[in-house]
C-alpha cells in the first residue's frame, strides 16, 4: 500500500520547481501544504493499520490511487485558488446569456 507515496512525490517535484523559478508564490506553497497533508494522512493510516510499506501484487491499482487522491487534491486546491476567476467568467456568461436580465 504505498498509495501516499503519489502526494508526496509530487510535493517534492512541487517543492522543488518552487524553489528552481525562485517566484515562491502564495498558492504553490499551499498547494505543497495540501498535497503533504494528503501524503502525511495516507502514511498515517497505513501506519496505523500496520500496512506502511506493504507493497501488493497489485501495486499498480494502488499508485492509480494515489493519483486519484493526488488529483483531487489539486483539483480542490484550483477550486478555492481559481474561484474568483470562475464565478467572475459564470456571471458573464449568465449575462450574455440573458440569465440575469431585468
Amino acid at each position: 500500500m504505498v498509495c501516499w507515496a503519489v502526494p508526496l512525490i509530487a510535493t517534492v517535484v512541487g517543492f522543488v520547481a518552487r524553489k528552481a523559478s525562485r517566484r515562491g508564490g502564495v498558492h504553490g506553497f499551499w498547494l505543497n501544504i495540501m498535497l503533504l497533508g494528503g501524503a502525511l494522512f495516507g502514511a498515517i493510516d497505513h501506519l496505523w493499520y500496520g500496512e506502511l510499506f506493504i507493497i501488493t501484487a497489485n501495486w499498480g491499482m494502488d499508485l492509480a490511487l494515489g493519483g486519484a487522491i493526488t488529483a483531487g487534491i489539486t483539483a480542490g486546491w484550483g477550486a478555492i485558488v481559481f474561484k474568483p476567476q470562475i464565478s467572475g467568467s459564470l456571471k458573464q456568461l449568465s449575462y450574455c446569456l440573458g440569465i440575469f436580465r431585468k
